[in-house]
């Protein structure tokens, strides 16, 4: 085995010598804001390059760099193209605030690259040891970006909150390595699944233990209930312009090294953690669904409307390794619809802004009628209606649980699905159907959607529509990302 793969660390090293290059930049010359984009945009293209040319190479075998540390394969270059792309469009989103930042948007552009840089590891890891370190690059840079606004005292509490419960989950992950190692003397995830595949235990007790752990931990980052607790403020806390970007990225870096734990090192034990990962599927659609219902601030709407999809797309895991082209499907098409509606957000809120009542979105069809129609087209897609990619995804996982044996977990998914069409259609209702009062429209400031976030929502409008009517090349890209 040869150690050393430079093709393997591509993106990896692109977006880490991005947040160099800005920092440097930035203390040297102190140019203007757009120069600093460009070196973003330069490191971000670079990474999507190096992650396609990653694809193209990728092997049908295992192929392990850095002494059992990386994997350089299908899964982990598809993840990299996927975060790659998911930054640029969040740094589009997020350019409104950038700008506010004046000096400080050079710190705020290589947090997004530093916390790109831990989740393209995450789904590359092939050891535990690396995963956490991959987990905690990627969990320091939003614990910050999180409370970047220092101004509003939402967004410190945000980020305290955050980094409390986010050490508590990366302990919890990191007792579950010690478990997992206890019993198999192994740190290498595919070392685990060659000693559980050579042996028999004779008690597993640590294993599972181990594996429970394991999943605690990774739930927690993709706010999965009952570990959400930190989502809902966070999300309101933070500036709107990056709370899009913190949503999406840790739920496909989270689930990307969800589904290589699981698959990979654990495959044997199917039958016992599948059903694990049900119960906390079911918990999160009833819980993320009902709570949702409830809000009457946009932000808190969408970060508990997360907890409900992360459920859905745990629906998929359950299916082992047959499932994992589906979670894939599911979690970047809503990854990216997340996004634009936390963009929706930042425009009629402000970029800086922490709460953002549903009430401000009454008459938005006749204030703004594309931002409404670009909304309306991601509220039809997280709701799972036909011709979007969002009822694709949602079909999908179902389809992999029933084979799976899990027709209950479908069933409550089906029902959660139905009574989630409230919330998401009575933000529609409030832009078509629900005039602006006229106290709101003689305080409210004109909408004013920067070429940077229109970019950005044309390009999500896109996705949601193309994949939810021609699915078959994202399928087709999919199939053949799976986990060795």
């Amino acid at each position: 085995m040869t150690e050393i793969s430079y093709l393997a660390i591509g993106p990896i090293v692109a977006l880490t010598l991005g947040v160099v290059a800005l920092l440097l930049v930035e203390v040297t010359w102190k140019p203007r804001t757009v120069w600093l984009g460009v070196i973003a945009g330069a490191s971000l293209l670079g990474g999507f390059v190096l992650a396609v040319v990653q694809w193209i190479k990728a092997s049908d075998e295992p192929d392990i760099w850095f002494r059992g540390m990386l994997a350089l394969d299908p899964f982990a270059a598809f993840g990299a193209v996927v975060l790659t792309v998911l930054g640029a469009v969040a740094i589009l989103v997020a350019w409104p605030l950038i700008l506010e930042q004046g000096r400080r948007a050079a710190e705020f552009m290589a947090l997004v690259l530093l916390a790109l840089t831990g989740m393209v590891l995450m789904a590359a890891a092939a050891n535990f040891i690396m995963l956490f370190l991959a987990l905690e690059v990627a969990s320091i840079s939003l614990y910050v970006l999180a409370g970047f606004n220092r101004g509003s005292a939402a967004s410190n509490e945000a980020s305290i909150k955050y980094f409390l419960l986010g050490s508590f989950a990366s302990a919890v992950f990191l007792y579950g390595v010690a478990l997992s190692y206890a019993a198999t003397g192994s740190l290498t995830l595919h070392g685990t699944a060659k000693f559980l595949a050579d042996n028999v235990l004779l008690d597993s007790a640590a294993l599972l233990a181990g594996i429970g752990l394991l999943i605690v931990g990774l739930a927690f980052k993709v706010s999965a209930a009952p570990f959400h607790m930190w989502a809902p403020d966070v999300y309101q806390g933070a500036a709107s312009g990056v709370s899009g970007f913190m949503t999406a990225g840790a739920k496909v870096a989270g689930f990307a090294a969800l589904a290589r734990i699981t698959v990979t090192s654990y495959g044997p034990y199917l039958s016992d953690w599948a059903p694990a990962v049900g119960v906390i599927a079911a918990l999160s659609v009833v819980v993320g669904t009902l709570l949702a219902i409830a809000q009457s601030d946009i932000k808190r709407m969408l970060a508990y409307s997360s907890v409900a999809h992360a459920g859905f797309i745990l629906t998929g895991l359950v299916a082992g390794v047959d499932g994992v082209p589906y979670v894939w499907f599911y979690v970047v098409t809503y990854a990216f619809q997340v996004l634009g509606a936390f963009a929706v957000v930042s425009v009629v809120s402000g970029p800086a802004a922490s709460k953002s009542s549903l009430t401000d979105y009454a008459g938005l069809a006749q204030r703004a009628p594309v931002l409404a129609g670009s909304l309306a087209l991601l509220m039809f897609s997280m709701g799972g209606i036909p011709l979007t990619a969002g009822f694709l995804a949602k079909l999908y996982v179902f389809r992999e649980a029933v084979d799976a044996g899990y027709l209950w977990l479908v069933v409550v998914g089906a029902v959660a699905s139905v009574a989630g069409l409230f919330f998401y259609l009575r933000v529609i209702v409030l832009m078509y159907m629900n005039p602006q009062s006229e106290e709101a429209a003689a305080t409210s400031p004109d909408i004013r959607v920067s070429d940077p976030v229109r970019v950005a929502l044309t390009g999500v409008a896109v996705v949601t529509l193309a994949f939810g009517i021609v699915p078959a090349p994202l399928l087709d890209v999919v199939t053949n990302a799976l986990p060795f």
